[in-house]
């Protein structure tokens, strides 16, 4: 997202969603729903030959961005020509992936580009307890997806490197002019040694990091997951004992982020969403490291570095609420339930320091390594 609030999001009327989908994609709608999201406006759709999908209209800043908008749609499509869970995009009447329409939804007729893309099954990782094993696909599916993205090609994948981007790792200088925000709270003091510490031990050795195209936002909602095997509940194993239930990715969701950056990234992102909503988050780097490196191993390099990053991810995720809350305050309950949980891992993070937290999870994703392999 942009900080800006000038664009603000759509509010189409339930109503004027069924007609977009019927005019502009051709299909009968049998039922309609709109879904939550941060920018955009979603419905979820249903049509009468028993079809779902998400019918998504862009907020208008970011409709303005039709190359970025075109090479994520494309991703969607060779990913799933890949083999990984992502939508499928259905065509407009004229065949096309997305469509510009003008609408008016109360202060004046805007341009918005609507999109419909097919609904994936599943459960978002939020609302189940992640398990060890959960937190290695999760890892493990971050990589296959960087893995795979190496052989995209199209024109216009350089609107992938996006100048300023707030939620870049490259961008975390960015946040220094955003420090008010955190006035007061002694925080502030972490985020502004966090910042120093990127300048002075990451920013130099930005060209040395293998780089590759970033999903840039691997959060616990944005994957879905659904029961491996029996469905019939917990396994029993011979002792009595109740088995973990496996889980598969059945979805990976909302590509708005995606841009250009290093490959290490994409693991410090998804272990900082994934610490979150854990209830035993210092535990969560171990089998998401484990996972993401049983496809591709991170170098010494970038080992060194996953911890800061993820740092910085907390910083950034921390600042961009507060901010958000000073502009739109009738947000803040949602916003804050994320800004206190990850203020309070911050600190802890940072209490604890470098040295324990990589010992912590290079040791435990090493363990979980060789109880996969059975070494």
């Amino acid at each position: 997202g942009n900080m800006s609030t000038e664009f603000p999001k759509p509010h189409l009327s339930e109503a004027q969603a069924r007609e977009l989908v019927e005019r502009v994609f051709g299909l009968r709608v049998d039922s309609l729903r709109p879904l939550p999201s941060y920018d955009d406006q979603n419905f979820h759709v249903a049509e009468s030959g028993g079809g779902e999908y998400v019918l998504k209209i862009m907020n208008s800043a970011d409709s303005h961005n039709s190359g970025l908008i075109e090479v994520q749609t494309h991703t969607m499509m060779f990913l799933r020509e890949c083999g990984l869970p992502t939508s499928s995009v259905a065509r407009t009447q004229r065949g096309e992936t997305m469509s510009l329409e003008t609408i008016d939804c109360g202060s004046g007729s805007k341009g918005y580009i609507v999109r419909l893309l097919t609904y994936l099954p599943g459960t978002p990782v939020a609302k189940i307890p992640s398990t060890p094993q959960i937190l290695y696909e999760v890892g493990r599916m971050a990589a296959m997806l960087n893995r795979a993205l190496l052989k995209m090609e199209h024109p216009q994948l350089q609107s992938l490197k996006r100048e300023n981007f707030f939620w870049s790792l490259y961008s975390v200088p960015l946040i220094e002019s955003y420090l008010f925000v955190m006035d007061g709270d002694p925080i502030q003091h972490v985020v502004r040694n966090v910042i120093q510490l990127y300048k002075r031990q990451i920013q130099p050795r930005l060209g040395s990091f293998r780089q590759c195209i970033l999903h840039g936002d691997f959060n616990d909602h944005n994957i879905l997951i659904e029961p491996d095997g029996p469905a019939e509940g917990a396994l029993i194993s011979s002792e009595g004992q109740q088995l973990q239930k496996r889980y598969r990715i059945s979805g990976i969701l909302d590509f708005g982020d995606m841009s250009w950056g290093c490959l290490v990234f994409e693991v410090a992102i998804t272990i900082m969403y994934m610490m979150i909503e854990s209830q035993t988050p210092m535990e969560v780097g171990g089998p998401v490291l484990a996972g993401y490196e049983s496809v591709t191993p991170l170098t010494e390099e970038e080992r060194d570095v996953v911890f800061l990053l993820v740092l910085c991810r907390f910083c950034q995720s921390l600042v961009r609420a507060r901010h958000t809350v000073l502009q739109d305050p009738e947000n803040e309950e949602y916003l804050m339930i994320t800004s206190r949980k990850g203020g309070t891992l911050l600190a802890q993070l940072w209490e604890m320091g470098k040295e324990v937290v990589e010992r912590l999870w290079f040791d435990s994703a090493r363990s979980y390594q060789s109880s996969r392999t059975g070494v």
